[in-house]
């Protein structure tokens, strides 16, 4: 007589506990960075417009602004994804936020030598615009305000690049305390 031997097989799942973002936080650095990389390529995408209407070069820093603006967007996007399907690792968030940031900080040093430097667009800006300011109903008053906004736009394009490198400065801070479980479910 044969005999049959059943073999019993336990599967154990060993459930990783979810990291634990603290929502407040996130969302406060998911607006101001949606902010930020806006305000960029926005701010990159119309020089590079004004670039082509005149017919002039496009310096590699409109199309890099617009870039690293899209990314941004891009990654924000991701990250919401990431956070609805509660996938969102903090080695992820460190990662793309320090390679971010070294984009950032390459936009921060860019801008300031063209808006700072020598012939920079501040000492233009500040000679033609800031102190010959124009008024009436006429086409020189209208390419004033084209010239003050251009100049307005380089100085937000400037402090947005400081403010997008501050935040991801902060994100790799948050995401290693998130990793080392510093913040608990309340």
């Amino acid at each position: 007589m044969a005999r049959s031997a059943r073999s019993r097989e336990e599967v154990l799942v060993v459930r990783k506990e979810e990291n634990y973002w603290p929502s407040t936080q996130l969302n406060i650095w998911n607006i101001i960075i949606l902010a930020t990389a806006g305000t960029i390529l926005g701010v990159f995408a119309q020089f590079m417009d004004i670039q082509s209407k005149m017919r002039l070069g496009t310096p590699w820093l409109f199309p890099f602004g617009v870039t690293v603006g899209a990314l941004t967007i891009f990654f924000v996007i991701v990250e919401l994804v990431l956070i609805a399907q509660r996938r969102l690792l903090p080695g992820y968030m460190m990662l793309i936020s320090f390679i971010l940031l070294v984009l950032y900080i390459t936009g921060v040093i860019e801008t300031a030598i063209q808006l700072f430097g020598a012939p920079g667009v501040s000492t233009n800006c500040q000679r033609y615009v800031n102190n010959n300011p124009v008024t009436g109903v006429s086409v020189q008053t209208l390419a004033w305000l084209q010239q003050n906004n251009i100049c307005s736009c380089w100085y937000a394009a400037f402090s947005f690049w400081i403010i997008g490198a501050v935040f991801f400065v902060w994100m790799m801070v948050l995401a290693m305390q998130v990793s080392k479980g510093e913040y608990d479910r309340r």
